[in-house]
């Protein structure tokens, strides 16, 4: 497995690993979150062309998983990361946001931000382990505030949902 950046050509695969990353919310009935739409083909352009689309490809050079970022108050803020059910529990979401920590020190960010399910063993609790720390609504940014404002219009509150940071 090596991380590279993502390919235009490639796009229509990276909607296919959302679509079967998000399979297993079907077992903490989640299923709303399961048939959720992948990212279009125009938003992950315009995350390739911004240069903060990233795939994990196996030795046949095919993409397994893949990790968008977008930049939130001076921290890289992983917008997405989802890893084909084939290649999950291998270290791939791992060595993608190490990857992405890497690129935002030389951007000279100061940490990895992301929101996530609390509950959902794959989510808060996998991010803990990393290193993630679960953010008091006081230590907020404005980005991340108005993040979640949209994730809330989007219907994801449904389940509890924190952000976090890392510390670069």
């Amino acid at each position: 497995m090596h991380i590279r950046p993502a390919r235009t050509a490639e796009l229509p695969t990276l909607q296919d690993i959302e679509r079967a990353a998000g399979e297993p919310f079907r077992t903490l009935g989640m299923a709303e979150i399961a048939d959720d739409a992948p990212p279009a083909i125009e938003v992950l352009e315009r995350y390739l062309d911004a240069g903060r689309a990233w795939v994990a490809a196996d030795t046949g050079d095919k993409a397994i998983a893949y990790l968008i970022a977008d930049v939130v108050d001076a921290a890289a803020h992983i917008e997405q990361v989802s890893v084909h059910p084939c290649a999950a529990r291998r270290g791939v979401g791992r060595a993608l946001i190490s990857h992405v920590a890497t690129h935002a020190v030389d951007q000279n960010l100061t940490a990895l931000t992301l929101t996530t399910f609390a509950d959902v063993p794959w989510n808060a609790p996998y991010y803990a382990r990393i290193g993630f720390r679960t953010l008091a609504d006081a230590e907020l940014t404005d980005g991340l505030r108005q993040i979640r404002r949209d994730e809330a219009a989007h219907g994801l509150d449904r389940w509890p949902r924190v952000c976090m940071r890392r510390e670069l």
